[in-house]
């Protein structure tokens, strides 16, 4: 077919469209029979497209993917209303709809099964959704009309329970539409739980509880619109439990003295999960994990005993004011928000490259160390303009530089979403839109680069610049977007306004839904080891905060206190949930949302290495390739990622291709337990004749004493009774006094006691 004949077509549907939706204003406004059984009109956008959707027929995995399913494509979860209306209703001649008999259509018979259908029997014949089907086709098979009422939102009810063990609930949806009605819509709508093994919900909003404790969301989703059931299922089982549990927790607050507002949120959530949080880590176990968490290194044998024997009542607080004095903070930090804004040397050519990576880097560290409010911070990187050869922040456009890489890495780094579907379609599980992809796309449409040079795939040296003009269509209507962040307002700005500073201002005022709260829930997940949003960088109303007073709590603090990074560590760090220890209680072990005991977690890679360096006492060997790197240079000050060391990659090391810490990975492997066997790197360590292997063969102490040496080196604590007898006795059954220490060392840095922050 021509492009002209293809054309004409369009044309002649779109103008049959039209008359038909002429015919259905004619017919309505007549008194003529609405159809049986039904007294008010069937639309599509409102009652058949939701019906579509809770059937499963415009999901991705059916008629709704991208190339549709069986030559009959819809668009995703029916945020098209009208182009679904055409597929419908005028494709294949009109064959799916019978008008003349509307029991007779297609659509019905494939759905209830009664013609052959490939996704089965979706639809029973005595069902409502069959029913508001029938009734559309029989009162003409309207099209959606500008002038239909819309859904403006739906309310759940209730709102939010606390539900027991194997219990039931059932919910009930009401839809408000545009035209001041509304009407129960508990049976049209799609349900999912966020949390199936604590509660799961039937088609028709029933929720039933299990036999697991917790907390769970139940997402309602008609339309474009989407509300939540939040509950909790108690640990305690019986009101003896509870009243047992209250009693501990009334203690815990009064032992507090004067709690902070984290330890009130604290508490308030364990109470209304009747769960006992574990008690408080030794003085040991904390002063490794903060040293670990601020600082990515291990406290050295003199911190262990200063801090043992210091007695003062606020010894905690002031250990955690030094620590965010150390350069090591500032570097430990920097690698963070290094691999989140993809300070990235891997595929270009490093000699050309390094000094960039070098120059970003070193202005994120410095940034930190100089505590440079958080606001001003992300200001500086997404106005950055200039030769990226001398202005530090213009170096994030190195590795963003598409419109993709400018809305998700901006949105997943400084507001904690993930954007990425509605590039294509309506996102699927939250209210965004094309048009809001597209734009705050539009915000970077006129940012330019010049000059440079060619190095492999991406530019360097560019000068970055505002165009005179650029602009973003949305990509299924054309329509000419104007730059907005994501919801809106549009940006009102004069012909030479940069559209990011309006941006960078939208962001980091006081009251931004995102902002400081993505900043909280990102130190939160790093000192606790999960955001109280988890994912991190998926906040969505169907991924909601387990605790969300505590969250907005955090984040108000934060935005009042003038965004102090520092300010933001001391709140969370100095918590009572901080200090808590790792073993879990007979209430709590289930717990993994509540932080009522500390969830381990393996070290990072720079910090396990580095650990194994400090605790050797032998630096490692960088090959960097072009450039030098001093000796001594620590893991975590690494100029960016393309420094070959496997040991690293076999440990999670990013390849900061996204601004997602998913990329980061922690989960174990077997390349990892290759690597502590096979390392030459670590067996470099060990063998070296100024390492402290060689050191302690050579020690003429007691062999008590230097065991005590080693443990408080690797472990932050001295060996135990019976750890301490198996060292002697496996030192004594050694001939070859040297590869006894290595073994000894060796066998200490692989344990999960060395390897995780406990």
């Amino acid at each position: 077919m021509s492009r002209a004949d293809m054309c004409t077509t369009h044309c002649l549907m779109r103008l049959t469209i039209a008359m038909v939706a002429l015919l259905a204003g004619l017919q309505e406004a007549r008194p003529a029979d609405a159809g049986p059984g039904q007294n008010r009109p069937i639309r599509f956008g409102t009652d058949v497209a939701p019906v579509l959707t809770r059937l499963g027929c415009n999901g991705g995995g059916c008629h709704g993917k991208a190339a549709g399913q069986n030559g009959f494509k819809l668009s995703l979860l029916g945020f098209e209303p009208e182009t679904d209306y055409e597929a419908i209703v005028l494709e294949s001649r009109g064959r799916r709809i019978a008008q003349t008999s509307p029991h007779n259509s297609q659509l019905l018979l494939k759905a209830t099964g009664a013609v052959a259908h490939g996704g089965g029997r979706a639809l029973p014949p005595q069902s409502e959704d069959y029913r508001i089907l029938l009734e559309w086709i029989a009162q003409g098979a309207h099209p959606p009309r500008p002038d239909d009422p819309t859904v403006t939102k739906i309310e759940i009810s209730p709102p939010q329970e606390v539900l027991a063990v194997n219990e039931r609930r059932q919910l009930l949806v009401m839809a408000r539409f545009s035209d001041g009605s509304s009407r129960d819509v508990t049976r049209s709508v799609v349900y999912q739980s966020n949390e199936p093994d604590i509660a799961s919900v039937d088609r028709d909003g029933l929720v039933r509880t299990g036999a697991h404790s917790g907390l769970f969301t139940i997402m309602a989703r008609y339309g474009e619109q989407i509300a939540t059931f939040h509950a909790a299922v108690p640990y305690a089982k019986n009101d003896a439990d509870k009243g047992e549990v209250n009693r501990l927790l009334d203690n815990l607050e009064v032992a507090s003295g004067s709690p902070s507002f984290v330890d009130r949120l604290m508490i308030r959530q364990w109470r209304r999960l009747a769960l006992v949080p574990s008690p408080p880590a030794d003085d040991a176990t904390f002063l490794r994990r903060v040293t670990i968490d601020i600082c990515g290194t291990l406290p050295t044998v003199e911190e262990v005993h200063e801090y043992l024997n210091d007695r003062r009542q606020d010894k905690q607080a002031k250990l955690i004011d030094r620590l965010l004095e150390r350069p090591e903070y500032a570097g430990y930090f920097a690698l963070k928000w290094a691999d989140i804004l993809q300070n990235r040397g891997a595929g270009y050519s490093t000699s050309r490259q390094r000094p960039g990576t070098t120059l970003f880097s070193a202005w994120i560290r410095d940034s930190i160390a100089a505590n440079k409010p958080y606001d001003q911070f992300v200001r500086e990187i997404l106005t950055a303009s200039g030769s990226q050869r001398d202005h530090a922040p213009a170096i994030w456009y190195r590795a963003v530089r598409k419109t993709p890489d400018y809305v998700e890495s901006l949105s997943q780094a400084f507001l904690g979403m993930r954007i990425q579907c509605a590039q294509c379609h309506h996102h699927p599980a939250e209210r965004w839109s094309q048009a809001d992809y597209h734009s705050l796309a539009a915000v970077f449409a006129r940012v330019g680069r010049k000059g440079g040079f060619a190095d492999a795939e991406v530019p360097t040296d560019e000068i970055i610049f505002l165009k005179e003009s650029g602009d973003v269509k949305h990509p299924r209507t054309g329509e000419l977007l104007v730059p907005r962040p994501p919801g809106g307002p549009d940006f009102k700005l004069a012909r030479d306004e940069d559209p990011r500073h309006a941006l960078a201002e939208w962001m980091t005022r006081r009251g931004n839904p995102f902002f400081a709260r993505t900043m909280a829930n990102r130190m939160w997940a790093h000192f606790l080891g999960r955001g109280i949003v988890h994912p991190i960088d998926d906040a969505r109303s169907t991924n909601p905060p387990t605790n969300p007073e505590l969250l907005d709590a955090l984040a108000d603090d934060f935005s009042k206190g003038g965004y102090d990074i520092k300010r933001l560590i001391r709140s969370i760090c100095n918590s009572y949930a901080y200090r808590l220890q790792s073993a879990s209680n007979p209430l709590n072990g289930g717990d993994n949302q509540s932080f009522a005991r500390f969830y381990p977690r393996r070290l990072t890679a720079e910090a396990l290495l580095d650990g194994v360096s400090q605790v050797l006492d032998v630096p490692t060997v960088f090959s960097p390739g072009p450039g030098n790197l001093p000796m001594g240079t620590r893991a975590i000050d690494l100029p960016d990622e393309n420094v070959p060391a496997p040991f690293l990659d076999a440990f999670g090391r990013p390849g900061r291709m996204s601004a997602c810490e998913c990329e980061r990975v922690d989960a174990p492997a077997l390349s990892q337990a290759l690597e502590l066997v096979n390392s030459q790197e670590i067996q470099r360590k060990l063998m070296a004749k100024e390492g402290l292997a060689a050191r302690l063969a050579a020690d003429q102490s007691p062999a008590e004493q230097r065991i005590q040496t080693v443990f408080m080196r690797t472990l932050g604590r001295g060996p135990r009774p019976a750890e301490r007898e198996a060292a002697m006795q496996f030192l004594a059954s050694e001939p070859d006094r040297r590869e006894a220490w290595r073994s000894l060392l060796w066998s200490l840095l692989a344990t999960n006691e060395f390897m995780f922050n406990h």
